[in-house]
């Protein structure tokens, strides 16, 4: 045995010298090379406005209520020109909003299908709809604040901190980790160390790395001798998960487990006799594993994937499952009650928005279904050695798409899929689908949760109008986890006359093609849907009278006082952290500030730069936004460079206290900005 020292990507062997080399990888299961420790960026930016505001949306305003926007108007006054959002409210009068003062204006959401009432401009009636609201709430806050007390003084179990075996799991896995994925997992770990039960959610988008977060949450548990359940909706993503996990436990004394209806009844009997005996470590189920002969020695944590798959008598055992254990959900689109709670704070939830090196989102269209659209689509697929998801609604569709593709593409593989299928012959499907022996797998949404297959890169959905919004995004996430470019096809009949809901939802689908759009496809489900109730059917009144966004930031308010033992007087709506509209500082500056339409054509471009600048709160930000402007547009008009100005001043007026600020020029205006600095510095040294 010789030691050498060099680089070499996998092991050689040389048969006619009689050599083999052995990269030290293979000898120690290592990463090939040492991974770039990356670290993660704090807390990253608090979620501020959840959907964007097209002319037509109805808004609110916090002091006036409910109004139709209809959008961006420039007004001259006093000499200088300005942009301002037009609101229109009942009895044909208007509201003229400044563009720097957007932080003011929310969309309207949680009504569903339903129009809200227009209020008056100058009336008392939202003064009167925010006090009866704010009443109502006070009695769910108790409830909540209730609720998350119970959860802090819950006795758990503390999980030791990090050993060194924890550090070498961690260390074998082969990409570099996002940032998100590392303040996730640093936010998990530090729950998971608390005495109290853990209770987060992990939001993120389709092949995000959210698995490879519980994998560490997991190992964390079974290395402090407590037993992991993993609880997914799908057999087929059991399967997935139990290889994955097989696979980066292998070389670490912990025993992993599948317990699903791909298991016979004997080897069922088996597992939960080790479940019960505690001889299995790791155990990952399906529905299967809420049965009333599974019953845990020593359960540490639970990680629910994908809770929404469940039903209600599912969902009600595991609430007994999840007593006093810590408890982690992932989730690629949010339901809007999750959701719902989670920015309610009755669940902590942890994004994660950052995509994977090499990633392309999925080109996606919407159109009606035609032979020649299926032709090209699996043709183009094949011809680049790739593979084709087909997926319909119902298992009595999919002989006919079986003999459509055969006829349209001649030589072409295909295979079916759905889950009434015997276990063996559905396994063996998804085996050799995997294993490339075939081209084009026709099956139902079984695909929808999870499945792993990189070299397939095009989904054709069938009759796409009869799938929720979340099924259709889960669907599309099943395409593009490889470095090639992606392509998913919806198609409805032709001729077809679509409901209104089933258009908004393709609409969508086709608009949120961005990496990280998850977060915001649940935020759209919400506004078709509504938000449904929190904690009671009355609640949905409540949101549906405020708007989904002033509703959650009454309830966070109210829940803070209680905790706080400090109840707020006055209206909850002005209350808030915020500086409320009380404090707002009143600015007299006689400059041209707004974004020309030259410079960015698009009115929701601008109205999202508009957005961006209203947040502008110091001078560090005030550069980086006009730094970016400028490489996005190029060169910065004067009349946005004092836009950027008159955003700084304002938020320092009210970070100082200072009540109105007057400039008649640039430089008075830039002098007063120094000033105000010079006052908040001098307020820290004091």
């Amino acid at each position: 045995v010789a030691f050498v020292r060099g680089e070499l990507a996998s092991g050689i062997e040389i048969t006619t010298a009689r050599r083999v080399w052995l990269w030290d990888g293979e000898i120690f299961k290592a990463g090939r090379a040492a991974k770039r420790r990356r670290s993660y960026k704090g807390d990253g930016a608090a979620i501020g406005s959840f959907s964007d505001i097209a002319p037509g949306d109805f808004v609110v305003h916090e002091a006036h209520g409910i109004g139709k926007y209809e959008g961006l108007d420039r007004l001259e006054i006093q000499g200088a020109s300005k942009e301002y959002l037009k609101i229109r409210y009942s009895g044909g009068d208007h509201l003229y909003v400044p563009v720097e003062q957007m932080s003011l204006i929310q969309k309207y959401i949680g009504g569903g299908e339903a129009r809200p009432r227009v209020n008056k401009l100058s009336g008392s009636e939202w003064k009167r709809a925010k006090a009866r609201v704010r009443a109502d709430i006070a009695h769910m806050a108790a409830g909540l604040a209730a609720l998350a007390a119970e959860r802090r003084m819950a006795k758990g179990h503390a999980f030791t901190p990090d050993t060194e075996w924890q550090r070498e799991f961690e260390d074998r896995f082969p990409y570099d980790e996002t940032d998100d994925q590392l303040k996730a997992i640093e936010s998990i770990k530090a729950d998971m160390e608390k005495p109290s039960p853990m209770e987060r959610l992990l939001c993120g988008d389709v092949g995000y790395g959210k698995t490879e977060v519980a994998l560490r949450a997991v190992f964390k548990c079974a290395a402090d001798g407590k037993q992991a359940a993993v609880l997914v909706p799908t057999t087929l993503l059991a399967s997935q998960h139990y290889a994955t996990f097989k696979e980066r436990f292998e070389d670490f004394p912990f025993t992993v487990e599948m317990l699903s209806r791909f298991r016979s009844a004997g080897e069922q009997k088996k597992i939960a006799r080790g479940i019960a005996g505690g001889g299995i470590d790791i155990v990952i189920g399906t529905h299967r594993m809420l049965s009333s002969d599974i019953a845990f020695k020593d359960l540490g944590l639970l990680v629910i994937d994908e809770e929404h798959r469940f039903g209600v008598a599912h969902k009600e055992k595991i609430k007994t499952l999840r007593k006093n254990v810590d408890v982690l959900s992932l989730t690629a689109t949010p339901i809007p009650r999750t959701l719902h709670m989670s920015l309610l704070g009755v669940r902590d939830m942890d994004l994660i928005e950052e995509p994977p090196e090499d990633r392309y989102p999925v080109q996606t269209y919407v159109m009606a279904e035609s032979p020649d659209i299926i032709r090209e689509t699996v043709r183009r697929e094949i011809d680049r050695n790739g593979q084709v998801f087909a997926v319909v609604s119902r298992i009595a569709s999919i002989d006919r798409v079986v003999r459509e593709i055969t006829r349209l593409v001649p030589g072409a593989r295909v295979a079916v899929g759905h889950g009434q299928m015997d276990e063996a012959a559905l396994d063996s499907t998804m085996s050799d689908f995997i294993a490339g022996s075939c081209d084009v797998l026709v099956s139902t949404t079984i695909i929808e949760s999870g499945i792993d297959i990189p070299n397939a890169n095009t989904v054709l959905v069938f009759d796409a109008d009869r799938f929720g919004l979340s099924q259709l995004y889960q669907i599309r996430g099943r395409v593009g986890r490889a470095n090639r470019m992606a392509f998913a096809y919806l198609l409805h009949k032709a001729g077809k006359q679509l409901s209104e809901v089933a258009e908004k939802r393709l609409r969508t689908i086709r608009e949120f093609t961005e990496f990280g759009a998850g977060f915001r496809i649940a935020m759209r489900d919400l506004e078709i849907r509504g938000a449904g109730n929190l904690l009671g059917p009355e609640q949905h009144g409540h949101m549906a009278a405020v708007g989904y966004e002033l509703y959650c930031r009454m309830v966070d308010e109210a829940v803070r006082a209680i905790e706080n033992g400090e109840p707020r007087e006055g209206d909850a709506g002005d209350s808030e952290n915020a500086p409320a509209q009380a404090a707002e500082p009143k600015l007299d500056i006689g400059v041209d500030a707004f974004i020309p339409e030259s410079y960015i054509e698009d009115e929701a471009d601008r109205l999202e730069i508009y957005h961006r600048i209203a947040r502008v709160s110091s001078a560090d930000e005030a550069v980086w936004m006009s730094d970016e402007l400028g490489d996005r547009y190029g060169h910065v008009p004067r009349a946005v460079l004092a836009l950027i100005r008159v955003s700084l001043a304002r938020a320092l007026a009210a970070a100082a206290g200072v009540e109105r600020v007057r400039a008649g020029s640039m430089e008075e205006l830039d002098a007063e900005i120094e000033a105000l600095i010079e006052r908040l510095n001098a307020s820290v040294i004091k």
